[in-house]
């Protein structure tokens, strides 16, 4: 067994050297076979979503598709029991997770190897597909681990934490490392969302999920996507309000605060041991904060930094080594500035090596013994009310079939909400409001209290004394009256210019006929007959103010015409009705 620990640590330890030569990314991680199981128990639940409407799957189900899943990749005769209907579409999924996530498993590391050692080398196979398919079906021991990993001391057994958290503990350290080295790497983010507590449960998570897959990018570039968005952009490019992500934005901002923290400490820091060091103390920082030191998880983390800490430093010394021998004795010539992925990033480049180099190892470690504790849903908790079970977040909480509809209450509420009125500010309008069409014209007229009253300037020009008021201006059975009056005085003034005297009321009136009576007669007519003329001037003359000078004098010629004229003339002032107050409106 010691022999086949070596053997795979070499053959991983090849491939991590030459990966740029078959890999477009350096920085891609390795899944051991616990994630690989992990993986596929998701794979096989979305599948089964999309042709069943529900996501889950059974254990006996995935142990099964598990078996023909490494034997079809291994190329290794197929076990007795029969495959699933939707094996095909398993495998798919499974690969493409892994694809998406910028990740491989043992097996395609098992592969790129046979492929940089060429078809006709004649080294000697280190790891074989048989050896390799037992030590993922948890069939032979795992390779040995270094000394730092095995419990050193007796005291540390003596303390009150069991396998599943400590697993777990170490699980979230590597993920939070993997994520510095490999940010596309999906199953570390779920690893990591909520450890330590952040308010963001199954629904953050799954509105994560729904945002990268709209953008096609994976979950910590969608998350800090928005995050920038929300910190740099400005009005126009910030997110909608209506955005999903808005309500857990406290908590998706304390998430990447965290990461940028690590990020700074990699860069900042060029030696791997001290870089190293720090990134591990504030990871620990963060699980056991508000935590006492009896608490399983304390202990937990307290033992994972320390052993993490010397197997780093460990790793460091050895890629030292490595590099004098050489002949050089220095540090590898920088990539050049187009070269991204290309070697790795100048800001703690050797210390990224020391992380990929940790994380393999990590790959290695011998698989969970008790699957059920692996893919069931009760998992230890680390943080908040319950644990962290990859499974769990990856589900919807809205059930696709089946589910039952909005409570009535909520449904109500939303429907009066919608039939509530908006409330519309009024708009300030300019002085030629009467053109606007959503108002009827005119509005002007209704600021006044009453018809009657009619709208002056500031400075008003003089009014001329007129018989007719202004109610009879605007009242047309005014209008008829003054017609009516006018006619009739025409009419009298005809019968005295024919000599036809008018019959008198009074009783003197009727006395004697001599001639001093009828030189009396006559001169009470001439003077009735002047009055008379007097009046009809003025009605004319008030009548025909506002016409201009040639109707004026057109007017006056009327009335010295016999009776039929002064009756056209009179006729020709009758106003239709309306005119009047129009013709007041426009002289404002």
């Amino acid at each position: 067994m010691e022999a086949f620990g070596e053997h795979l640590k070499l053959m991983v330890k090849t491939f991590r050297k030459e990966s740029h030569r078959v890999l477009q990314s350096e920085r891609s991680t390795v899944h051991g076979a616990d994630s690989m199981l992990m993986i596929l128990q998701l794979a096989m639940a979305e599948v089964n979503k999309q042709h069943g409407g529900e996501f889950k799957v059974a254990l006996s189900d995935v142990l099964m598709t598990w078996k023909h899943l490494l034997s079809d990749k291994l190329q290794l005769p197929p076990p007795s029991s029969a495959c699933l209907e939707n094996y095909d579409l398993f495998l798919a999924a499974y690969q493409s997770f892994l694809k998406r996530s910028n990740t491989l498993d043992l097996v395609d590391v098992l592969a790129f190897y046979k492929q940089l050692q060429g078809v006709d080398s004649d080294a000697e196979e280190l790891v074989s597909p048989m050896q390799l398919f037992d030590f993922l079906s948890g069939n032979m021991e795992a390779p040995d681990l270094p000394d730092s990993l095995v419990p050193l001391t007796p005291s540390r057994q003596s303390r009150n934490y069991g396998c599943q958290i400590k697993r777990a503990v170490r699980r979230v350290f590597c993920s939070y490392l993997s994520l510095l080295v490999n940010s596309k790497n999906d199953m570390a983010l779920a690893l990591t969302l909520n450890v330590p507590s952040r308010s963001l449960d199954r629904q953050a998570f799954t509105d994560i999920k729904r945002a990268a897959r709209g953008s096609q990018t994976s979950l910590f570039l969608a998350v800090t996507s928005f995050v920038r968005a929300i910190q740099l952009g400005g009005k126009g490019y910030a997110p909608a309000e209506s955005d999903p992500l808005r309500k857990h934005t406290k908590g998706l901002s304390d998430y990447v605060l965290f990461m940028d923290n690590l990020e700074e400490i990699l860069g900042e820091i060029p030696d791997p041991s001290v870089c190293g060091a720090r990134l591990l103390a504030a990871i620990r920082a963060a699980l056991v904060k508000g935590r006492s030191s009896g608490d399983p998880v304390y202990a937990a983390a307290d033992d994972t930094t320390k052993e993490l800490k010397e197997r780093m430093f460990q790793l460091h010394q050895i890629q030292k080594q490595a590099a004098n021998m050489d002949g050089t004795g220095i540090s590898p010539a920088r990539p050049k500035a187009y070269a991204v992925n290309h070697a790795t990033a100048y800001g703690g480049r050797e210390t990224v090596k020391v992380l990929l180099a940790l994380l393999d190892e990590e790959a290695l470690a011998s698989p969970c013994p008790n699957k059920a504790d692996l893919l069931s849903e009760d998992q230890p908790v680390l943080s908040g009310a319950e644990g962290t079970c990859v499974f769990m977040l990856f589900r919807s909480p809205e059930v696709s079939t089946g589910c039952s509809p909005e409570p009535l209450r909520n449904r109500v509420q939303s429907r009066l909400n919608l039939l509530k009125p908006k409330a519309t500010q009024r708009v300030i309008r300019s002085q030629f409001a009467c053109t606007y069409k959503d108002e009827p014209p005119l509005i002007r007229v209704l600021d006044f209290p009453s018809s009657s009253q009619i709208p002056t300037c500031v400075h008003p020009a003089p009014k001329a004394k007129t018989s007719q008021s202004v109610e009879d201006r605007f009242n047309p059975d005014a209008d008829q009256a003054t017609a009516k009056s006018s006619s009739e005085f025409g009419r009298k003034d005809q019968e005295v210019q024919r000599g036809v005297v008018p019959e008198q009321r009074s009783g003197n009136a009727q006395s004697g006929g001599g001639c001093p009576t009828n030189k009396r007669k006559t001169g009470i007519q001439m003077q009735s007959k002047g009055k008379k003329r007097k009046q009809l001037d003025s009605e004319q003359h008030s009548g025909s103010e506002k016409e201009p000078p040639e109707k004026k004098q057109h007017t006056r010629v009327s009335v010295k015409a016999p009776g039929k004229n002064v009756c056209k003339a009179s006729n020709k002032k009758k106003l239709i009705a309306g005119q009047g107050k129009l013709t007041s409106f426009f002289r404002v």
